[in-house]
């Protein structure tokens, strides 16, 4: 693929056959949507029904948040050993490769574009295609440490999940996590402990989620919870859980016991005085080192 393909990625019209029915029958490949841009860039989704609705509704087989997708929005179906792309009646259309369209059989490389933001790149791909492929986007999304999703991929995803937030008066939470006395950790037990505890919590914390929220390691010891749909009492009683949860669990490095505890904070949005992600992060971050000044191992919600 050339650069200015890779620069443009709806100027690729280029279109190569779908792949052989017979390949599908064997099994030797499956298809796949990667999402190439918008709230959940680097994601890739087996199709794997006869059928798959795409759109941001909460009923939807893959939900994009994009404020120009609706609620059911397009369609996958397998249809003649291939698969064929159905617009459901969208507001602002489907379109393949540039081209708007109602129905489209795709073929290997077609760029969907749904909404203002979203790309998805359909292909078919084997299992080693595919280890490669999430290999590459844990890679690009995924702290190397803790596994939590990076800073980068958090700033991305707030500020799509915000507009969609303020627009709609979707609940959104931000929950903020900051290891208590994490350098004295590091000074005791040496710089390997800490990194095995942050790599333990992020673990412990990551099972404790749903679907719909996500962690990200935010700084050293920080880490950030977004989670849609929780109103600010739902968002800090599970705060609380994962306080307790953190407090509980027995961290240890090369035999050795270490005590962990957390601040929390917590805010949410929509809610006077938050027009931004930027005001959600702050207000979050007030939260938590407010649970600092407290006295630590504590929850604090914003008012």
């Amino acid at each position: 693929m050339t650069r200015d393909r890779v620069a443009n990625p709806l100027e690729d019209t280029t279109r190569m056959a779908p792949a052989p029915q017979a390949d599908a029958q064997e099994g030797a490949t499956s298809a796949y949507l990667v999402v190439l841009s918008g709230s959940n860039v680097g994601e890739m989704y087996r199709i794997d029904k006869e059928s798959i609705v795409i759109g941001r509704g909460d009923r939807v087989d893959i939900r994009l948040v994009d404020d120009g997708i609706s609620r059911e929005h397009a369609k996958l179906s397998k249809v003649d050993g291939g698969i064929e792309l159905t617009d459901m009646g969208s507001t602002n259309g489907t379109f393949c490769n540039g081209k708007k369209v109602d129905r489209e059989k795709l073929a290997e490389g077609d760029k969907i574009l749904l909404g203002s933001t979203t790309i998805l790149k359909f292909s078919y791909q084997d299992r080693l295609e595919e280890m490669f492929q999430r290999q590459l986007s844990e890679s690009a999304l995924r702290d190397g440490l803790t596994r939590a999703f990076n800073k980068r991929y958090f700033i991305d995803r707030i500020e799509s999940e915000i507009q969609y937030a303020l627009r709609h008066q979707a609940p959104l939470a931000l929950i903020f996590i900051d290891i208590d006395h994490f350098k004295r950790i590091n000074d005791l037990h040496g710089h390997p402990a800490g990194d095995h505890v942050l790599s333990q919590l992020s673990t412990l914390v990551m099972s404790m989620l749903g679907e719909d929220a996500m962690l990200a390691r935010y700084g050293g010891e920080e880490f950030a919870i977004l989670a849609r749909g929780l109103e600010l009492d739902a968002a800090t009683a599970l705060s609380e859980r994962l306080r307790a949860a953190v407090n509980a669990h027995p961290f240890e490095f090369s035999g050795t016991p270490i005590p962990v505890t957390v601040s929390v904070g917590v805010a949410r949005a929509p809610a006077p005085g938050i027009a931004s992600a930027g005001d959600l992060v702050a207000r979050a971050d007030e939260a938590m080192y407010a649970a600092k000044r407290g006295g630590r191992n504590r929850v604090v919600a914003a008012k």
